[in-house]
C-alpha cells in the first residue's frame, strides 16, 4: 500500500520484526511458488514459524492477508487530506494524503511489491480483493475531499487520481534498484503530477 517513530500493526505501514510480518512475508511467497489456490493456512504459519492459532488472531482467513494494512493506510490518506491548509485545492489534499500514507511504508514494502503483483496476478480471487482495496481507498479520497467542501464528482475524479498515482508510483519504487523508503512519497508526486497533466490534456 509504506514510522520508525509510530509503530503501526499493519502490513501496509512500515512493519517491525514480528509474527504478523512473517505471515505477510510467508504468504506471498507461498502465493508465487505454488499459488494461492494450492497455499493452506497451514503452510504459511509453518513457514512463517508460528502456530495456526497465531495465524488467526492477526488474519480470518488466508485471504485477508492480502488486505493487511488497508485500514491503517486508508486512516493516514484521510489524516494528510484532512490536515491540508483550508485553501488547497483537492489535488493538493490528495497530494497532502500520499505524502503521509507513503512516509508509513517501509524497506520490507518495497521488497514483497514484485512478488505481491505476481501472486495477484496469477489469481482471479486475488485480483478481485486487490480491486476492492483500490474501490476502498478511492472511496475514502473522496468522502475526506467532500469533508472539506469539494463538489463530489470533483472529489471522485480527484480519489480515483490518488489510487492511481499511489499503483503507479509503488510499481516504480518496488521496481527501482536501491530505492530507499523515503523515495516512495518522490514516486507517488511525480505520479500524481503526471496524471495531472494527463488530464488537462484531454480537453
Amino acid at each position: 500500500m509504506r514510522l520508525l517513530s509510530r509503530h503501526y500493526d499493519e502490513s501496509m505501514a512500515r512493519w517491525e520484526p514480528g509474527a504478523r510480518e512473517r505471515l505477510v512475508v510467508a504468504a506471498v511467497d507461498l502465493f508465487t511458488e505454488q499459488g494461492y489456490d494450492d497455499t493452506t493456512v497451514a503452510q504459511i504459519a509453518a513457514r512463517a514459524g508460528v502456530t495456526k492459532s497465531t495465524f488467526f488472531r492477526h488474519f480470518t482467513d488466508k485471504r485477508e492477508v492480502l488486505v493487511a494494512g488497508q485500514e491503517t493506510l486508508s486512516q493516514l490518506f484521510a489524516e494528510g487530506i484532512a490536515d491540508t491548509p483550508a485553501g488547497a485545492s483537492p489535488l493538493q489534499a490528495v497530494a497532502a494524503g500520499l505524502r503521509r500514507a507513503c512516509g508509513a511504508m517501509g524497506q520490507l514494502n518495497r521488497e514483497i511489491g514484485a512478488r505481491l503483483k505476481a501472486a495477484i496476478a496469477a489469481s482471479e480471487e486475488l485480483r478481485g480483493r486487490d480491486a476492492l482495496k483500490s474501490v476502498s481507498l478511492a472511496a475514502t479520497i473522496t468522502t475526506s475531499l467532500v469533508a472539506r467542501g469539494a463538489p463530489e464528482a470533483t472529489a471522485q475524479l480527484a480519489g480515483e487520481l490518488g489510487v492511481l498515482a499511489l499503483k503507479r508510483g509503488y510499481a516504480k519504487w518496488a521496481e527501482a534498484e536501491d530505492a530507499a523508503p523515503e523515495d516512495l512519497v518522490r514516486y507517488t508526486l511525480e505520479a500524481l503530477d503526471e496524471l495531472r497533466d494527463a488530464s488537462a490534456a484531454l480537453g
